[in-house]
């Protein structure tokens, strides 16, 4: 893989982990467009995931001192255990499925349509509770489950983590600033889960990067990294200011952009039951 190569892939992994557009799609549909060649898509995907963790390792090192410090008066690392759950529950239960999803196209487009749907859910949710005076800044059992659960269904490609999760801290009633926190906070265990699995795996089938790929991939980790520390601290800035439709309607024109490319054949990388139903929900929009 080019160098320039993987610094751009960083560069949006970093950029769309942490805005509520889908990094994991992103890369996928740039990586099937642009043919980049690389021999094990999943690993380097998630290196790239390693890169954003860095990110969110710097901005709340606070709270993370604090946490590991007083694990028992501060409840913060119990609930991001409890959020976990669900993800690690249907990574076990489902495993070599979720992997052949990452790793291909079928449901992509639909996927991003589904992240339009959440976005604009969100956000009218979030003035509802807003004007009923409903919001809460503090975290608690609930408000980590169903945001794990919604991690959960985020694992999808075209699915947004960051997306999915602030709908299920809006949902359960917290307001949008701390469960944007609470959800960037969320990526650390599953980026760290995700990378030991593969990571296991890829020593396990001999699939580790190539020893020309490694330049490739430190820069696109380094950019990744740098690049989701900015996104990190312009979307807890933004989050209370901007509508989610916005977001909502990018992924959504990605979504029918998507469906189309499949529908003319331009993105190959489905089977013939998907390419087929592609096609349909094509007709239709």
């Amino acid at each position: 893989m080019k160098i320039l190569m993987a610094a751009f892939l960083g560069l949006i992994q970093g950029v769309a982990e942490f805005l509520p557009i889908s990094s994991s799609g992103h890369l996928n549909l740039l990586q099937a467009l642009m043919q980049t060649g690389y021999q094990n898509q999943l690993l380097f995907n998630i290196l790239l995931h390693m890169g954003t963790l860095l990110a969110v390792v710097v901005v709340f090192w606070r709270d993370w001192v604090a946490m590991l410090r007083h694990p028992i008066k501060n409840p913060t690392l119990l609930l991001l255990v409890i959020a976990s759950l669900p993800a690690l529950i249907a990574k076990v239960a489902l495993g070599d499925q979720l992997d052949y999803l990452e790793t291909h196209n079928g449901l992509l487009g639909v996927c991003f349509l589904f992240t339009g749907f959440l976005l604009m859910l969100a956000q009218w949710i979030s003035q509802r509770n807003q004007t009923r005076r409903l919001e809460s800044d503090r975290v608690g059992v609930q408000n980590a489950l169903a945001m794990g659960l919604m991690q959960a269904v985020g694992m999808l490609p075209g699915v947004s983590r960051s997306g999915s999760t602030l709908f299920g801290g809006v949902a359960s009633r917290l307001d949008r600033e701390t469960a944007a926190k609470f959800s960037f906070m969320m990526s650390m265990p599953a980026i760290l889960a995700s990378f030991l699995s593969e990571g296991y795996s890829a020593v396990k089938t001999g699939g580790l990067p190539q020893t020309g790929d490694m330049a490739s991939i430190v820069v696109g980790v380094a950019v990744a990294a740098v690049s989701g520390f900015l996104a990190i601290r312009f979307m807890l800035r933004i989050i209370t200011r901007i509508s989610l439709n916005w977001f909502a309607l990018y992924v959504a024109l990605l979504g029918i952009l998507v469906i189309f490319l499949q529908t003319t054949g331009v993105m190959t990388d489905v089977s013939d039951t998907v390419a087929s139903a592609a096609r349909s929900l094509g007709a239709l929009l």
